[in-house]
């Protein structure tokens, strides 16, 4: 799949779900039931035991409308192989402008993690496609609303502290997508397989993101 229609459809679905599992047969439960909430793009961490060989497998195994992409990657070779595995985007934590050179040789979309408005610029400039405004927690949404003002058209994906009940204030303030892990995926829930809860969740933020956009 080409770079420009993962981005796309990033951006038009606007919640990437952020998943540390192992465990691929509940993953996929996991997944599907996410995507029936209407969150279709999958991030599978390095941190994550096996983390290359799980995004092979998921790479064949999804649903077609689901993007499948590798997050915590911090080195090109760490890059380079989860793209030889499937992964349609790259996440990263920090800049590394090594991984968004390969990711860009390679035709894939790639979101490196910054934090300061330096960061953010020099990410731009080497060609990212989104910016991974990371560790977004300790920011809020203001953060992104006064970064607006001197960077425009910069695409920013802000991950940490994102929740259903405040999507959408990063949204309106500038953000085309977010991040998400605990508030989406309930721990609770997948551990007493009621997968349903993930679907109202998904849907949830969704809803939310899709209102904010609208404003």
């Amino acid at each position: 799949m080409k770079r420009s229609e993962v981005l796309s459809r990033i951006i038009e679905s606007g919640v990437v779900a952020v998943i540390r599992m192992k465990d691929t047969n509940r993953l996929l439960k996991v997944i599907e039931a996410v995507r029936q909430g209407g969150v279709k793009s999958i991030e599978i961490t390095m941190t994550v035991p096996g983390a290359v060989e799980i995004i092979r497998h998921l790479s064949t195994a999804v649903p077609p409308d689901v993007l499948i992409g590798a997050g915590t990657v911090v080195d090109e070779g760490t890059a380079n192989q989860v793209i030889d595995a499937g992964a349609t985007f790259v996440v990263g934590p920090v800049l590394n402008l090594g991984v968004i050179s390969l990711c860009r040789k390679r035709d894939v979309a790639v979101m490196p993690g910054c934090y300061t408005p330096t960061e953010i610029l020099t990410a731009w400039n080497a060609g990212a496609d989104i910016i991974k405004v990371f560790p977004a927690t300790s920011l809020g949404p203001k953060y992104l609303k006064d970064l607006r003002g001197p960077f425009p058209d910069i695409r920013l994906m802000p991950t940490g502290g994102v929740t259903i009940d405040n999507v959408g204030e990063w949204i309106t303030a500038g953000a085309c997508a977010v991040g998400v892990g605990s508030d989406l995926l309930d721990k609770k829930a997948i551990d007493e397989e009621r997968y349903e809860v993930l679907t109202e969740r998904a849907s949830r933020m969704v809803q939310n993101f899709l209102a904010a956009k609208k404003k």
